[in-house]
């Protein structure tokens, strides 16, 4: 047995189902090794962040990692950018990356690079296998790292002689602990302050998002009158009819400090404090104001809804409010702009539904109109890195075919990975991708106008614009194999999205704004 085959069974045995590939020579003996063992899906994505990004939406979505095959030091930066995403993300990842065989190394070949730095700032845990036999307990290692909650990136990088070397088999799993408790402690401290009746905030993030923390935010809220927020971008987000409506921290820095001027106490439940996400002149980076006091419930890598759930506890908070009603919006009409593609998605999407939401500018008014939809999980950009918006959706699909996935997309973050749509087409997935082709950079227009340039000059604008040439979303969809067509109302956006959900495989709608 190759040491190949012992990392692929080793995986296959601790629950591995997908690898994310775009190999090459290096990695041929772990290409040969997916033909060995059952169990394990190769999934060809046309580039490295179609891979990477995949990799991400498929960890959000199952709580377990998938693999992704990767060439070398090029391969693995290619891929970075949604690596960087999925640490943000808190997502489970576990980074495969051919090399040169070591003893090739010295002689400096024209792939030959570090892959050890480019792989540190992404990745929570990093090896560089040394030898066949012991691949397969690397790649346990690998596994149990990128599991623990709340989830992190891995990245083995396999040389080719250890890839291709003799093993004995594959290795056994390494046990996992689970998330720590929060004492009682600071409970206990959180609870005085939450009863204490001034205005206090409860941020949730991370596993604070999904359904059972949220019940127990939601009776926190009903005893205390405490408001619910959650993170700007969040990683998933359960939400719909039947959940609390939680407010979204805004993105701008001067709405987020205007927020908290009212605030006395911040709760973070699964989050960090929030900080702006640029410098801007005469605006800090911590954006909780000076007599608001922060006060940290539990850590991401914590069990967040146990904490909610001790601290509802420590306050007598046995009711919880009924929750959104379930209300379908009424089908938008005439002219299309961000408010009616926002209503039409809302007023058509079916219960169970995966949003990936990379739409930026167009994206805000769909988030305040699905808060009574029927029940969803909502995605988000969560390292600003654009780029993550179709792949994600992708692995989501892979994570969950039971479940339709749209990925609402803008354009000009779109081409980043456009790749996407072919591998959706290949492996028939249900991804409907609506396009909001503004047909420019609108988030670079709103930042010239806040550094001072409210009428910028011919080449700003020019780096800030799509439509010369005109990207014909369309043409790219149909030579990718995803069947695709334009509209210019809100009426058809509404008739387009109804047929393309309740239709399998992929679909491709083009909303002209």
């Amino acid at each position: 047995m190759t040491g190949a085959e012992s990392l692929i069974r080793t995986a296959a045995a601790l629950g591995v189902e997908v690898c994310f590939a775009n190999p090459g020579t290096t990695e041929m003996h772990l290409v040969a090794a997916l033909d060995e063992v059952s169990g394990v899906r190769g999934v060809l994505g046309l580039f490295e962040g179609v891979c990477t990004g995949a990799a991400d939406g498929y960890g959000r979505m199952c709580d377990k990692p998938a693999l992704t095959l990767l060439h070398l030091g090029p391969g693995f930066a290619n891929g970075i950018a949604n690596l960087h995403n999925a640490r943000r993300a808190h997502s489970p990842v576990v980074n495969l990356v051919g090399d040169h065989a070591s003893w090739h190394v010295h002689a400096d070949p024209p792939l030959a690079s570090d892959i050890e730095s480019l792989a540190r700032p992404v990745s929570s845990w990093l090896r560089i296998a040394k030898s066949a036999g012991d691949l397969a307990r690397d790649g346990a290692e690998a596994i149990a790292a990128a599991s623990r909650l709340p989830g992190s990136v891995a990245t083995l990088v396999v040389p080719s002689d250890v890839a291709w070397g003799e093993a004995s088999g594959p290795a056994s799993a390494l046990s996992l602990q689970p998330p720590a408790s929060v004492d009682g402690t600071r409970i206990e401290s959180v609870a005085r302050v939450v009863r204490s009746g001034e205005p206090t905030l409860l941020l949730l993030g991370a596993r604070g998002l999904r359904e059972r923390a949220q019940r127990a935010a939601a009776r926190i809220a009903e005893r205390t009158g405490c408001r619910l927020f959650c993170e700007t971008f969040p990683a998933r987000m359960e939400r719909g009819a039947g959940l609390p409506v939680l407010e979204r921290l805004p993105y701008f820095p001067e709405q987020v400090i205007e927020l908290l001027g009212s605030v006395r106490n911040l709760i973070l439940a699964g989050v960090s404090e929030p900080v702006a996400f640029f410098g801007y002149p005469e605006t800090p980076s911590r954006l909780v104001p000076d007599d608001c006091i922060s006060h940290r419930l539990a850590e991401p890598e914590e069990d967040v809804a146990l904490a909610l759930e001790d601290l509802a506890a420590a306050i007598a908070a046995a009711s919880e409010p009924g929750g959104a009603e379930w209300v379908t919006p009424g089908r938008p009409t005439g002219e299309l702009t961000p408010a009616t593609l926002g209503a039409a998605i809302a007023a058509v999407q079916p219960e169970g539904l995966i949003v990936m939401d990379e739409a930026a500018t167009s994206g805000l008014p769909y988030f305040l109109a699905s808060a009574h939809c029927p029940p969803h999980t909502y995605m988000s950009l969560t390292g600003g890195a654009i780029g993550q918006g179709l792949p994600c959706a992708t692995g989501a699909a892979l994570a969950c075919p039971e479940r339709p996935v749209l990925a609402f997309q803008a354009d000009g973050s779109g081409m980043y990975t456009l790749q996407s749509l072919w591998t959706q087409a290949r492996e028939g997935l249900d991804v409907t991708t609506l396009i909001c082709a503004n047909r420019q950079y609108r988030i670079l227009r709103i930042e010239l106008g806040r550094a001072g340039v409210p009428e910028p000059g011919a080449q700003a604008l020019a780096l800030t614009d799509l439509s010369n040439p005109s990207i014909d979303w369309v043409g790219l969809g149909t030579a990718l194999g995803v069947p695709s067509e334009r509209v210019e109302s809100a009426d058809a956006v509404v008739r387009s999205l109804e047929r393309a959900l309740a239709e399998p495989g992929p679909h491709l709608i083009e909303a002209l704004l």
